[in-house]
């Protein structure tokens, strides 16, 4: 099998520069690596575009998402994209079919992101109406990025990516794990994803776990682990 190509999606109230020190690493390491923004406009439509995009890609690919991310590569993956060989879930939802986000964090304890979310109603380009979440900027540290220093958090959520409300109670219509090999980083200081759901995640998909002391930003925090566990994916499936 030729070396994969490595496709990093982000979660809500991200971007893709939240990889950056992921990039790093894995472009270290002599890998292909790419960060297609994510819409977050919708699961349905997220992960019809992140499938379109797939698409155009020519050989292999170990596909990561982190957090809402986890949800739209688990629903791009089921839509008979054969040459995606790995899932790697990093601090992030990884759904049953018929299950959302709202479903897995309100059947764990531990998650502070509801009582910190800020709506913004927003008019769409089709002319219907919508509403925005936000992290209040002065919860963000604490909430999502507590092992950040603080001047780096503050940028991070001056820069953060809103996620339309909806996306937190879209159900998955697949689950790609169920075929596709997972590994699954587990962050045992998240305060947005509790560490009991992810860890049941984990285990539900059957994926190859890895445990990191750190915040739901783990990729900005830790991204050599991060890119560790995409390292032992590529291994495993090349």
């Amino acid at each position: 099998m030729n070396r994969p190509r490595i496709v990093l999606v982000h979660g809500a109230f991200a971007d893709a520069s939240s990889w950056s020190g992921v990039v790093r690493n894995l472009q270290d390491a002599g890998l292909d690596v790419t960060a297609p923004p994510n819409p977050l406009r919708g699961l349905a439509g997220d992960s019809a575009y992140l499938a379109g995009y797939l698409r155009q890609i020519d050989g292999p690919v170990v596909l990561v998402g982190h957090s809402y991310g986890g949800e739209v590569i688990t629903a791009a993956a089921a839509e008979g994209l054969d040459h995606v060989k790995a899932l790697v879930y990093v601090a992030a939802i990884a759904p049953e079919a018929g299950e959302s986000a709202s479903d897995l964090l309100g059947r764990f304890p531990g998650s502070e992101l509801g009582e910190v979310l800020v709506p913004v109603p927003y008019v769409a380009e089709s002319g219907g109406e919508g509403t925005d979440l936000y992290i209040r900027p002065d919860a963000f540290h604490r909430v999502f990025a507590a092992d950040v220093d603080a001047e780096t958090a503050a940028v991070l959520a001056a820069v953060q990516r809103p996620v339309e409300a909806a996306s937190l109670s879209d159900a998955g219509t697949g689950a790609a794990w169920r075929d596709i090999p997972s590994w699954y980083l587990v962050a045992t200081q998240d305060r947005t994803i509790p560490v009991e759901a992810q860890r049941f995640q984990a285990e539900r998909a059957g994926a190859v776990t890895v445990e990191v002391a750190a915040s739901h930003a783990v990729a900005v925090s830790r991204p050599d682990a991060v890119a560790d566990i995409v390292l032992a994916a590529v291994k495993a499936v090349v």
